[in-house]
């Protein structure tokens, strides 16, 4: 008797348990160790991953606000996106950013968060499709991922007034995952 009690007991909690995971969980397993900011929502399917090679060009500006400090802002970024074999398949290009596969479809998206990727990185990103057309790979595109980032942060040089204006380009990979909802 006892030893059923406990079972049902642990039953039940268990079931709360599960209960209690956010609704927008994710259980496929590209989402395994990325941080809880950029998982894409339930619901959600790996639709393909493109690795991605480029640039990014910054420029010395004045910040809006403080009006007297200087910062480098991302201005241009732009990669070549290929496949698990190494075949190109598209470009990645911004603002606003778009991606643009050889089949002719398209996406472009809205940033939904960021989360750090060490000092010499650019962020990991989880990014909101806005539009997407063409019909190809990226017709019907719900999310994208930008992960594995390599390289790509803004300049750690001097920006102040004196060099208000110059850009500086930086190179960056990374892996970009494209989501469709099921």
């Amino acid at each position: 008797m006892k030893l059923e009690l406990n079972a049902t007991l642990l039953s039940i909690c268990i079931g709360t348990l599960a209960l209690q995971q956010p609704a927008t969980a994710q259980t496929d397993p590209a989402q395994k160790d990325l941080p809880a900011l950029i998982q894409v929502a339930a619901g959600n399917k790996l639709a393909l991953e493109a690795e991605a090679e480029g640039t990014i060009t910054y420029e010395c500006r004045k910040e809006k606000d403080p009006l007297t400090a200087y910062k480098w802002i991302m201005v241009k970024p732009q990669a070549v996106l290929k496949n698990s074999e190494g075949k190109e398949i598209g470009h990645y290009s911004g603002p606003p950013a778009r991606w643009t596969l050889n089949d002719d479809s398209f996406v472009t998206g809205s940033q939904v968060a960021v989360s750090p990727n060490g000092e010499k990185n650019i962020p990991l990103q989880l990014v909101k499709a806005d539009v997407s057309g063409g019909l190809g790979e990226l017709t019907a595109i719900t999310y994208i991922q930008r992960v594995n980032t390599k390289g790509g942060a803004a300049p750690k040089g001097k920006c102040s007034e004196s060099n208000e204006g110059e850009k500086a380009e930086v190179d960056y990979s990374a892996q970009y995952r494209f989501w469709k909802g099921n």
